[in-house]
């Protein structure tokens, strides 16, 4: 029986920290989907295809990792994929909190699908997407917080 777990999150872009915790979640689990959310309340700054784009670059040497996008509650992507196991990382006391809860509602409307709660290593958790971004913006050099071999291609900006 294989074990399988759904990694969901907006990804935008994939960095470090997260690489991290895929890394890790691939010792508990033989395939994990990163699965990339579609928020219809917010225009990403990146555009769906990039940021598909940019795990498979930083995923391509890892074993049982399948990059999916959905646009549903992640509840039922992991239904439909008959995933019973869902993973998402956490860098500081604030994150697991936040998570904590989403974790709760989940478990309150499928409580056959377990969330794990996985901490990053301390060497990634200063590392966010948005601050990724900021930098970003301002035309500074990101290599330092995104996975060895990533090379982000520019904003999509329409």
């Amino acid at each position: 029986m294989t074990r399988t777990a759904l990694f969901p999150g907006s990804f935008d872009p994939f960095t470090a920290g997260h690489q991290n915790i895929l890394r890790r979640a691939l010792t508990m689990f033989d395939e994990v989907y990163v699965a990339v959310g579609i928020n219809q309340d917010k225009r990403g700054f990146f555009s769906m295809d990039q940021r598909m784009d940019i795990i498979r670059q930083a995923t391509k040497d890892m074993a049982g990792v399948k990059v999916i996008k959905y646009k549903n509650l992640t509840i039922d992507t992991c239904k439909e994929l008959g995933i019973k196991h869902m993973v998402r990382g956490v860098r500081n006391m604030l994150d697991f909190e936040t998570e904590r809860s989403i974790a709760d509602m989940n478990r309150r409307l499928a409580p056959d699908i377990e969330t794990i709660i996985i901490p990053t290593s301390q060497e990634f958790a200063h590392i966010s997407s948005s601050a990724v971004r900021d930098i970003l913006r301002h035309h500074g050099d990101t290599s330092l917080f995104l996975p060895e071999g990533v090379t982000l291609p520019e904003p999509d900006t329409k």
